[in-house]
């Protein structure tokens, strides 16, 4: 067999490359930075090329470090799973779902009806992004593959964004009507550049109208914004899968017919290995044909 890299090295360069920094890798793993450079070093030189460029504090993979990192994280994903299959004792392996919090609270649960899986189904609830090889995780549900450069990709759906607010606020009136503190704004957090604003949702209805977001009620997940319109507080943009239910059961009102389409997909995300295994496949594709029917 052809001696294989040190796995303390394989693994503080798939830190390393994940945060690309070697201090932020040293925090994960629990050594100093000093430790993480030395073993990425080991790395290099057993495969005699290099993998990072380092300029100054800043760290960069060169080309051979980008085209290794996804095979590598795919590799020890697999191992991890393996170690979690020794350790539980199973011959055949749970099945991990990591869910984005909004998809996890509005569509999934409806989504999953129907599929049984035999060992056992977890389903996490997290934040972009999930490291598979860390946390173990067989299929990542997620808004768009920013985080996933490599991996195995399947569109599910993609949404549009709609202006809802409680009957008691809607009632004959419309979105000039309202005055500024009625409005809720949605801020999805740092690491999204695109996320749906008033300001693209007037333009795209064709509403001449400015808005303030310093003014009205402000939250940090979509799930909230519906939440908060649930309540009669004001009009949120929120995701037509997400709002469906209160609008069919009347909880919600459109406050306008427009529907402004998101940029991105959501997708379903697996490591080419797993995406592989037969139950991988069924989930995926079973989710798959349930966000078909719903669309």
């Amino acid at each position: 067999m052809t001696a294989l890299p040190p796995l303390n090295a394989l693994r503080a360069f798939e830190v390393a490359a994940r945060h690309l920094s070697f201090v932020e890798a040293g925090r994960e793993l629990g050594v100093t930075s000093a430790a993480v450079s030395q073993q990425v070093r080991n790395l290099e030189d057993h495969v005699d090329k290099r993998l990072f460029l380092r300029q100054g504090n800043q760290l960069l993979l060169t080309d051979a470090g980008r085209e290794i990192q996804p095979r590598l994280e795919q590799a020890l994903t697999e191992i991890a799973a393996l170690a979690r299959q020794l350790r539980e004792g199973t011959a055949r392996p749970r099945l991990v779902l990591s869910v984005l919090p909004s998809v996890a609270e509005h569509w999934l649960a409806p989504a999953l009806e129907g599929f049984v899986h035999r060992a056992g189904l977890d389903i996490r609830v997290e934040d972009d992004p999930v490291t598979f090889a860390r946390d173990g995780a067989d299929i990542r549900i997620t808004y768009g593959a920013t985080y996933y450069g490599g991996l195995q990709i399947e569109e599910l759906f993609t949404d549009v964004i709609v202006a809802v607010a409680a009957p008691q606020v809607t009632a004959g009136r419309t979105l000039g009507d309202l005055d500024a503190a009625e409005f809720i704004h949605t801020h999805w957090g740092p690491t999204y550049l695109t996320q749906p604003t008033w300001a693209n949702f007037c333009a795209h209805a064709e509403i001449a109208r400015t808005l303030d977001p310093a003014r009205g009620t402000r939250v940090g997940q979509s799930g909230l914004a519906l939440a908060v319109a649930r309540a009669g507080l004001g009009v949120a943009l929120v995701q037509r899968r997400m709002a469906a239910p209160f609008l069919a059961s009347g909880a919600l009102a459109l406050l306008h017919p427009a529907e402004m389409p998101m940029p991105v997909p959501y997708v379903a995300v697996t490591p080419a290995a797993r995406g592989r295994r037969p139950d991988v496949q069924a989930l995926v594709a079973h989710l798959m044909a349930k966000a078909a029917q719903a669309g």
